[in-house]
């Protein structure tokens, strides 16, 4: 293999997320890993618990005090994954505090096993509080969004 092609192919993995790379060509061989953090959450949820977007949405009474619970409607998330706050990172984000938003609009993405799973409001209204943070991990059912 020449030499080009070896500095072009240690570039790429370096690129990647993976952890070991490792290739051998007659007497020689190059073995590579990288020691990224990785961040893993496991969450068993049964079958008949699996439900569409649009489901997983809940609403909390206004009534409801401040002492650590939430008013307002409640957009939770629908899976487990990596919340992101715009399709792309040079795009402005779908949605800040304070904007007005209709039912059906997109408030985010959640990625799960590299599909992009939209997030979109049940509720028109006034959005009062974004609770997650752009590229944090969302467990199923968690609070991500509270609309006024």
């Amino acid at each position: 293999m020449e030499f080009e092609k070896i500095i072009e192919l240690i570039q790429a993995v370096s690129d990647s997320n993976l952890t070991q790379f490792q290739i051998q060509d007659g007497d020689w061989k190059i073995s590579m890993k990288t020691d990224k953090e990785t961040k893993q959450t496991t969450v068993a949820v049964p079958v008949d618990m699996a439900l569409p977007a649009s489901a997983s949405i809940g609403k909390v009474s206004m009534g409801e005090e401040e002492n650590g619970r939430l008013q307002g409607n409640v957009v939770k998330s629908p899976l487990v994954g990596t919340y992101y706050q715009a399709s792309s990172p040079d795009n402005d984000p779908f949605i800040q505090v304070g904007d007005v938003v209709k039912k059906g609009q997109v408030l985010g993405i959640v990625e799960a096993m590299k599909l992009m799973n939209e997030i979109e409001s049940e509720f028109d209204g006034t959005v009062k509080e974004i609770l997650v943070e752009n590229e944090q991990m969302v467990e199923y059912g968690q609070p991500m969004f509270v609309i006024e």
